[in-house]
């Protein structure tokens, strides 16, 4: 496998666009990218659409990333829809990384796209349930906060964890958001706030769980080759990419497995990448609802199990911290257009190694000139009690 360059990568800000189609987002996230890299659709040699939920909000099935490329000036190349719940986007960015490593192509373009804003919530709501075995839970009540709050109690119960802990990755978050203009919200959020809330699940408030959105994100990926030719400095490199399924080996009453998805596609993503969670200078995690935040430090080995909510209480993943997490805000300030998700982070770490972040910027670990590596952590769906899918990305600067 050879190299692969994120030459370029572009964001439409996620929030609610009710009059803008699949199409327009996706266009504007695409082309933000080919202009970040230097390149033109007639570069693109193949293509990859993530998105989870428009066939059955906006009816468009089948053949929607070619709507979505032919709409922006794309056609005549291979299209790959993906479609891997709340993981689409950053499974659709592994498929264009294996097809540009493998040496099929040169240039590979990753896009994700979500519309989840239709004036039809129960809709919207409907569709995202669907992400999950409706086999077993359909017709049942369950719903992501749900399952989500249950998981929240089994780690209170095992860990010594509080709703303030909760609270606390809220407060960060929303902080962070603040300094991104593709951020649906920019309010940061006082603990008093997000635990006098309306109570949606106990013991998740209204603050504590993602709002939808509509949005896109894209990234262009290319051999070193073309690099060279057309991307500026500093080149960003995928270090490592895994995905895995969930482990139908769970156990319901426990609050994280060894071999769940998160902690088995780190642990190999870390072998991959020859490095270690004390290299990382940053990470983006899935906290679609805030308890996952303090899960998702242990799942990529941040911490050990339990130490989670001491993590953050202690400092260590502020923006100003030794291992800053969520520096765009997580999906508690962007809000969650699902399959734009993925990509999005990817964005936020490309910007973060190449020095691009603006206010956000971190400065990377002591006896660095700057942040040198970036872990994405992408989570889907649910089986079980894991993660359905679940994409780790590594990314380096050159």
């Amino acid at each position: 496998m050879r190299e692969v360059i994120v030459a370029g990568v572009g964001v439409h800000p996620f929030g609610k666009h009710v009059d803008k189609s699949l199409k327009q987002l996706g266009r504007f996230a695409l082309k933000s990218a080919l202009n970040d890299a230097g390149l033109t659709e007639k570069d693109v040699q193949a293509a990859f659409f993530g998105n989870a939920y428009g066939g059955l909000i906006t009816g468009q099935e089948s053949v929607r990333g070619q709507t979505v490329f032919l709409y922006s000036g794309i056609s005549g190349i291979p299209v790959l829809n993906v479609e891997n719940a709340c993981a689409s986007g950053s499974s659709a960015f592994r498929e264009a990384w294996i097809s540009v490593a493998s040496g099929m192509y040169d240039v590979a373009l990753a896009l994700g796209v979500e519309k989840l804003y239709c004036n039809n919530s129960p809709k919207t709501m409907a569709a995202i349930a669907t992400s999950s075995d409706v086999d077993i839970v359909g017709g049942t009540g369950w719903s992501f906060p749900v399952w989500y709050a249950l998981r929240a109690k089994i780690y209170m119960e095992a860990y010594g964890a509080t709703i303030e802990d909760f609270a606390r990755v809220i407060v960060k978050n929303t902080q962070n958001g603040l300094l991104n203009p593709y951020a649906q919200f920019h309010k940061a959020m006082t603990m008093e706030e997000v635990l006098n809330a309306r109570e949606i699940c106990y013991p998740l408030t209204l603050y504590m769980c993602s709002a939808i959105g509509d949005g896109a994100a894209a990234a262009v990926l290319c051999s070193k080759e073309v690099a060279e030719k057309h991307a500026n400095k500093p080149f960003i490199s995928v270090a490592a990419s895994q995905l895995m399924s969930a482990n139908f080996k769970n156990e319901p009453g426990k609050p994280t497995v060894e071999g769940c998805a998160g902690r088995k596609a780190s642990k190999l993503a870390y072998e991959q990448a020859g490095v270690g969670p004390e290299d990382i200078d940053l990470v983006e995690v899935h906290d679609a609802f805030a308890p996952a935040e303090l899960t998702a430090y242990e799942e990529v080995g941040l911490c050990k199990d339990g130490e989670g909510a001491r993590l953050l209480k202690e400092g260590k993943t502020l923006i100003t911290g030794e291992i800053p997490v969520n520096t765009s805000g997580g999906l508690a300030s962007k809000g969650h257009p699902v399959a734009a998700t993925g990509l999005a982070q990817i964005s936020e770490v490309v910007w973060q190694l190449r020095g691009q972040a603006g206010p956000r910027q971190i400065p990377g670990r002591k006896k660095r000139n700057g942040p040198v590596y970036g872990l994405t952590h992408n989570g889907g769906g649910t089986l079980e009690n894991d993660s359905a899918a679940m994409c780790i990305h590594i990314l380096k600067r050159l």
